[in-house]
């Protein structure tokens, strides 16, 4: 488990708030931000305990407002791809968990704001940004990762209702349908301590991604064992749920019927440069803690930086660093340029922004697993003693290579994307 975060050994960089991508709204952000995470110190030696905590602090301080629109309680019109950036890169420079707690608000949330009805966006954002209900986003399956396809849990139409309302409220008797959901899901980031699953199942078992539909399940419902955590090298919770006759009213259907492919994909294009900003914080606080240790390990009658070989690994890593950040700062200003230009639902752009994200994801998590790499290369054997902080930043960065779409999934995205304009 992950031991309180110790003090960064400098306040994350902020040189590149002056590049054209960002505007005054992200400038006044950050004045805020930064100081605010560094002030922060969360006992995180239980990852369920510490998410609650940060999921209180970062709605006590106004921050889970950017993960819903104004007209939910949020702090911007509209989900600002480059203010979740900037939040999950400083948030994850001090602690992944504080990270993680953030980005599940969002992308848990993300669904009802991008199709919710007027009455489940009222019942559940203005909660989600206040940080009184913790969000969650069931899409993965033991056989359906990448493969979304290939679900097999299902919500089949019935005349019975529920056992209980969304509230808790008796609702026998009352003449409403209902969807019964039967199925497995695993890897569900904040398993466990959700207090609403926004659930992809098939309502046509035989229409593939065509079939798939979303339903928003609150925790409590009959029917939902969300008890069986996943234990992983970097906590966090994460849990396997079962859906064993678990009936949720028909007002639970979360978009359009057989529409949950779509909108699922559409819900991760949002986060997807959201990761590598993540990816891009822990990089940058691994290279700052490899600066401040070649500055202050004296070996051989001089400090470790003052040796050649330490200088050029700085400098690679510097450039790692760099290169990602330019990627992952313009795939969220394409997005959110479309959606100001109102070209938002034009298909060419739509490809355009998803390879721009699928590049920043897939570059910031490869070129951050390197550059943590060399950082713990540089500390010797500190770097691997369990409670360095290089050691938790080089489980932590693993993860994002896998999560939200692999590495070999954004290639792939880029690879086709690359043969169809050649083609042209």
């Amino acid at each position: 488990m992950h031991a309180a975060t110790p003090p960064a050994p400098t306040a994350p960089p902020t040189a590149h708030l002056a590049l054209p991508f960002f505007g005054e709204a992200h400038r006044a952000l950050m004045d805020g931000l930064v100081p605010w995470a560094a002030a922060q110190a969360v006992d995180e030696s239980d990852d369920r305990a510490a998410c609650r905590e940060w999921v209180r602090r970062l709605g006590d301080g106004g921050w889970l407002r950017y993960c819903v629109p104004a007209a939910h309680g949020g702090a911007l019109a509209e989900l600002d791809s480059r203010a979740l950036v900037l939040l999950r890169e400083t948030l994850a420079y001090h602690s992944p968990l504080a990270d993680f707690a953030f980005a599940m608000q969002g992308l848990g949330s993300g669904a009802i704001t991008l199709a919710g009805s007027a009455a489940q966006q009222a019942r559940y954002l203005p909660a989600v940004a206040r940080g009184e209900k913790i969000a969650a986003f069931a899409l993965s399956e033991p056989e359906a990762g990448s493969d979304v396809g290939a679900m097999k849990t299902i919500a089949i139409q019935t005349n019975n209702p529920p056992a209980s309302g969304p509230n808790g409220s008796d609702t026998a008797g009352e003449s409403i349908g209902a969807y019964a959901l039967n199925g497995t899901k695993t890897w569900i980031s904040n398993g466990g301590i959700a207090d609403f699953y926004c659930v992809f199942a098939k309502t046509d078992p035989a229409g593939g991604t065509r079939g798939i539909s979303a339903f928003i399940v609150d925790a409590p419902t009959p029917g939902l064992d969300d008890s069986r955590p996943i234990h992983v090298m970097a906590p966090h919770p994460l849990a396997t749920l079962a859906f064993d006759g678990c009936t949720v009213p028909a007002d639970a259907l979360l978009g359009e019927l057989h529409g949950g492919f779509k909108l699922a994909m559409r819900t991760l294009d949002i986060f997807r440069a959201s990761v590598a900003g993540a990816a891009l914080g822990l990089a940058r606080r691994a290279l700052a803690e490899a600066v401040h240790h070649a500055r202050t390990r004296r070996m051989f009658g001089q400090t470790l930086g003052d040796f050649q070989l330490t200088q050029a690994k700085l400098g690679e890593m510097a450039a790692l660093v760099d290169g990602a950040a330019l990627l992952t700062y313009r795939a969220a200003w394409m997005r959110d340029e479309s959606l100001l230009s109102g070209r938002a639902g034009n298909a060419t752009e739509a490809r355009h922004r998803s390879v721009a994200a699928a590049m920043a994801k897939m570059t910031a998590t490869e070129n951050a697993q390197r550059v943590i790499d060399m950082a713990l290369q540089m500390h010797g054997g500190r770097g691997v003693e369990v409670g360095a902080k290089i050691e938790s930043l080089y489980r932590d960065i693993r993860a994002l290579r896998i999560y939200e779409g692999a590495t070999e999934v954004q290639q792939l995205i880029i690879g086709k994307a690359v043969l169809q304009e050649q083609q042209a």
